[in-house]
């Protein structure tokens, strides 16, 4: 057995050619490029490519155009998933990182609190999951002005050193609904210091515009109030958002199920930020699959170009020389 290394991982194998490798892989040699320690090995001679310790093969095939490539941007960082999740109201720091796992999600919200001083040693949030393999995104949840929430996040650049960071700023405690004036001030003096605010904000594309224009990185309309579970309650709003914004458009708030997410998601945004769907399912790994799913789902949807709606039925099939 020899150790190589196959498209960038360490694999032991008792191959001792290129075709012998292929066949142990179970790929068609008709269909794959082989390149062997940065030399690419003909394909009529991939049993002549004797393996030794060491080597470094890439082999590669054609894939569906694009189908790999529906990424999308925020602030320059490229993304994958587009699914956001939060990191509160789960039993444990375990169960969390379970969901997060299971939800493909890249990027997570984190609130800032202080340092249990009297138990320094207590389990922390960076235990389970790891902030160099998933984007930490500190937010100002519990924030009820521009001041405290960039006191804030001044704080948490300081803890981690992130600059993109999620900004909400509450009006009351009753309905979380963000307060437009202290969110734009605090955009706009965030900007300046070099942050790049994911902004949450009313369902309103003028609110959302001034946003842009004070600095915001990201729009995040809400779907409905947080914690709420009612889905989006006004989509045509959402999609006037969508359909103005020069920045990435995310809801944020609202979703209570897979279909409020596919929902957002066909509507044309950028994204689905959730927390309490998931946590609070009686079921939340699973539910977290099933968020990612619809997510994806409703990517597919939006892309693909939903038909027309009509005030009346049109048959599937022809009506003409029936029996």
């Amino acid at each position: 057995m020899i150790s190589l290394t196959i498209n960038g991982e360490t694999r032991r194998t008792a191959a001792s050619t290129i075709a012998d490798l292929v066949r142990e892989l179970e790929l068609d040699p008709a269909k794959v490029a082989v390149e062997h320690n940065g030399v690419i090995a003909p394909r009529s001679e991939l049993s002549e490519h004797k393996l030794v310790e060491g080597d470094s093969l890439e082999i590669v095939h054609f894939v569906g155009g694009g189908q790999d490539d529906d990424t999308w941007t925020v602030a320059g960082r490229t993304f994958k998933s587009r699914l956001i999740v939060g990191t509160g109201k789960y039993k444990d720091f375990e169960q969390n990182a379970a969901a997060l796992e299971a939800s493909g999600a890249e990027i997570v919200t984190v609130a800032v609190r202080r340092v249990n001083v009297s138990d320094p040693k207590a389990p922390m949030l960076t235990d389970y999951i790891d902030p160099k393999k998933t984007t930490y995104l500190p937010n100002t949840a519990g924030c009820f002005t521009a001041d405290d929430a960039i006191r804030t996040l001044r704080l948490a650049r300081e803890a981690g050193g992130w600059d993109l960071v999620k900004l909400e700023v509450l009006g009351e405690a009753k309905t979380l609904y963000p307060d437009m004036r202290e969110t734009l001030k605090a955009t706009e003096v965030l900007a300046k210091e070099g942050f790049l605010p994911m902004v949450y904000c009313v369902d309103d594309p003028i609110a959302a515009k001034q946003l842009e224009e004070a600095g915001a990185v990201a729009v995040m309309p809400l779907g409905a109030p947080i914690g709420s579970g009612l889905g989006i309650q006004n989509q045509v709003t959402i999609r006037l958002i969508v359909e103005g914004a020069n920045v990435p458009v995310l809801v944020d708030a609202g979703v209570g199920t897979a279909s409020d997410a596919a929902v957002a998601m066909e509507l044309g945004c950028d994204g689905v930020l959730m927390n309490t769907a998931i946590a609070e399912a009686k079921d939340p790994i699973r539910m977290a699959r099933a968020m990612k799913l619809s997510v994806e789902a409703g990517r597919e949807a939006y892309l693909a170009g939903r038909m027309g709606r009509r005030k009346y039925a049109d048959p599937s099939s022809p009506l003409a020389g029936l029996i």
